[in-house]
């Protein structure tokens, strides 16, 4: 605003009619956006086994109101603005939120600790500064069978191993390119931001995707280290780990996807995880759809550390915004694994099989 003002002075100045700016600034602010936007998520959960986290000893069956049941409840904003030449200014602040409290949720515990960040993009790849979503995590998104479900999918096996990082990286800066014959790169480097401890929080993480007709094939790595100043948020992300992944997925003209996918979260002084996973997406109608995954978790340090998780769900779409669904899960667990069912309320589970139920409503605006 203080370069636009400067240069009104100027203008003023050379005699410039005031009409001509006032048309001036209506062309600025026709071609700048801004756009409220955000999900509420709310279901009841049962799980047939619940883990007591200070003893790690079951603690019974439950049946509660569950925030999120299968997308994380969150506002936002997202903005734009047309700069000429193929450039956009962007910007995108977002916060998680709990239908059951209106507490904080679903992010780092901060008040946009989803997504805080602002860019640039162009017709050559778009540059992103602030919190925001890693290119291994968004690759893993890709492959997922049930999107990411809160309940039973990729998701819960990934907060279950390394919890938010990779998710929310703080102070990271990214570069993705544009499409080029089908294939498409994305960078990022989140600093630690600790004064004389370069590598204290650092993370680093890139990806690779390929694109061709109904085909995708995506790959991506991800390395941090513990520390910095994303260990003193809320939700600490900065989980020293070591994450790869494969995956595929395959879309069918008959509104059937199929996925799978390869992912290793090797956690310093802790888990080899290997996870295995596949699945489908089918629209029944273009309102109902149908979908169901499964995981298979091994520990490379110690075989007898496994899981296996499978979990199916039904979506029906009242509207374009509104959606009710009902999701079932299983999982087992052995040795020391405790892969869980649900995000939230049930992101550990005990050793032997827990059953669950997840029946909601979603909300997008």
């Amino acid at each position: 605003m203080s370069k636009r003002n400067t240069l009104r002075k100027k203008l003023l100045a050379t005699g410039v009619a005031a009409t001509g700016l006032m048309g001036m600034a209506s062309a600025a602010h026709a071609q700048s956006s801004v756009t409220l936007y955000g999900i509420v998520d709310a279901s009841m959960l049962y799980t047939s086994h619940t883990m007591n986290m200070a003893t790690g000893q079951n603690a019974g069956h439950q049946f509660s109101f569950t925030d999120s049941g299968m997308t994380g409840s969150s506002f936002g904003m997202r903005g734009a603005e047309d700069l000429g030449g193929g450039l956009r200014a962007v910007f995108t602040l977002e916060s998680g939120i709990s239908v059951a409290n209106g507490a904080f949720n679903n992010s780092n515990g901060n008040m946009f600790g989803r997504q805080a960040w602002v860019g640039i993009d162009s017709p050559y790849g778009s540059m992103k500064a602030g919190l925001q979503y890693s290119p291994f995590f968004l690759s893993l998104y890709d492959t997922d069978p049930r999107g990411m479900s809160y309940f039973g999918s990729g998701l819960v096996s990934y907060v279950n191993n390394v919890y938010v990082t990779g998710l929310f990286n703080s102070n990271s800066l990214t570069y993705t390119s544009p499409e080029i014959a089908g294939i498409q790169a994305a960078g990022m480097i989140a600093l630690g931001g600790s004064a004389g401890d370069f590598q204290a929080g650092r993370q680093y993480s890139a990806s690779l995707r390929y694109h061709l007709g109904g085909l995708t094939l995506t790959g991506a790595l991800y390395n941090g280290n513990s520390g910095g100043s994303a260990a003193t948020t809320p939700i600490p992300s900065t989980v020293e780990f070591v994450g790869r992944t494969l995956g595929a997925t395959y879309r069918f003209e008959n509104s059937l996807t199929i996925s799978a996918s390869y992912a290793l979260y090797k956690v310093a002084g802790s888990f080899d995880n290997s996870v295995y996973s596949g699945g489908f997406s089918y629209f029944v109608t273009p309102y109902l759809d149908v979908n169901a995954g499964v995981w298979y978790t091994r520990d490379g340090n110690d075989g007898a550390n496994h899981s296996l998780m499978t979990s199916g769900g039904v979506q029906f779409f009242l509207s374009k915004r509104t959606t009710i669904y009902g999701q079932v899960g299983y999982v087992n667990n052995h040795g020391r694994m405790d892969t869980g069912l649900s995000i939230n309320n049930a992101l550990y589970e005990v050793n032997g099989s827990t059953v669950g139920a997840s029946l909601g409503i979603r909300h997008m605006f």
